[in-house]
């Protein structure tokens, strides 16, 4: 009988495709761990509460991925007039739902109570530049400039209405 002779019948494995299946499982497994990450820090809320001030501006930025951003006054002291040297604290939000971020546009200059949950994490601004998400606007104001129920002092020096004559006295009877 006649020996066959193989090829590479020495015993000893190629060790290329052992190498290609680890990396391959390996990239799986990244690209899977990101997802989980982004899901749960997105979903997941760290914090939620509640921020009153003076919405200054609410813009759509971005170069590639486009978000929605705010940024309110916060002012103390129970009202935004408080004087000279006195400046606000600024705070920035995100926004993701596009019916919150209609009358957030609508209320840019009033004040606004705002409902946030704090997502720290989120592994890239293409969800949001902030960690704080708003998800519920209320306006307490309905013109800018103007606290919840205050109205504007009359002008000094303002000329007055001629008050009205009055009425002649009626003529006794004869």
């Amino acid at each position: 009988m006649t020996r066959i002779e193989v090829p590479n019948s020495t015993g000893r494995r190629r060790s290329s495709g052992r190498l290609g299946r680890w990396l391959v499982i390996l990239l799986l497994a990244l690209i899977v761990g990101t997802g989980l990450w982004t899901w749960l820090t997105l979903a997941w809320a760290y914090a939620e509460g509640e921020r009153a001030g003076v919405l200054q501006k609410f813009v759509r930025r971005g170069w590639i991925c486009k978000t929605q951003e705010g940024e309110i006054a916060l002012y103390y002291g129970g009202s935004q007039y408080m004087g000279a040297g006195i400046s606000p604290q600024l705070w920035d939000f995100s926004v993701r739902d596009k019916s919150v971020a209609a009358d957030l546009i609508k209320a840019v200059g009033h004040r606004v109570q705002l409902h946030y949950t704090e997502h720290p994490g989120i592994p890239t601004n293409c969800f949001a530049d902030t960690r704080f998400l708003v998800d519920r606007v209320t306006v307490t104001d309905k013109e800018p400039g103007a606290a919840a129920g205050a109205s504007s002092p009359p002008a000094l020096n303002a000329p007055r209405a001629p008050s009205p004559a009055p009425a002649p006295a009626p003529n006794p009877p004869p």
